[in-house]
């Protein structure tokens, strides 16, 4: 039997390329991502067989590019850049999900810190958000959510919007 139990490292191969080029370029345009940087940095230098100072030295663009051409990552590293890449470049999808869900957040970021959203709203909160932006990027963010909180986020399980991030095949 498959595990199929959702892991950071799960999602970040589940990401388009080009989600994981901007989740990449987000990582290193981040100011409080040091420690995530260098530890990005040092697995560049394993996989591409460059000295670490070589690859602190180029540019965000070109890291971010190697970054992203790798297949898998550390889950302490794939979870952190998914954090960060959703907090760069998905706070205006995460607010309206929010909305549609009546919780109360500031740019995408929930207030409270034990908020349960309401199941019942959730396919209605889901579906929204996917008529509105990229089904790659919802499905990533909704998988990311389940990931990071399978209790309050459960019943996002099986919604179509959730399983678009399956690959064909798999």
């Amino acid at each position: 039997m498959t595990d199929t139990t959702l892991t950071p490292s799960r999602l970040w191969k589940l990401m388009t390329p080009e989600q994981r080029r901007r989740a990449a370029s987000a990582l290193w345009g981040g100011d409080e991502a040091t420690n995530d940087q260098m530890q990005a940095a040092l697995l560049i230098a394993k996989q591409m067989k460059f000295r670490p100072k070589t690859v602190m030295g180029l540019d965000d663009d070109r890291k971010a590019r190697y970054l992203a051409s790798m297949p898998e990552l550390p889950e302490e590293l794939a979870a952190r850049i998914l954090v960060v890449y959703h907090l760069a470049e998905q706070r205006p999808m995460m607010g309206a999900f929010l909305d549609a869900l009546g919780i109360t957040h500031d740019n995408g970021l929930i207030q409270e810190d034990a908020v349960t959203p309401d199941p019942v709203k959730m396919a209605a909160a889901a579906a929204a958000i996917a008529r509105a932006y990229p089904a790659p990027d919802v499905a990533l963010y909704l998988n990311t959510l389940l990931w990071q909180d399978p209790a309050s986020w459960g019943p996002l399980h099986g919604l179509p919007e959730v399983i678009r991030a399956a690959p064909p095949g798999r």
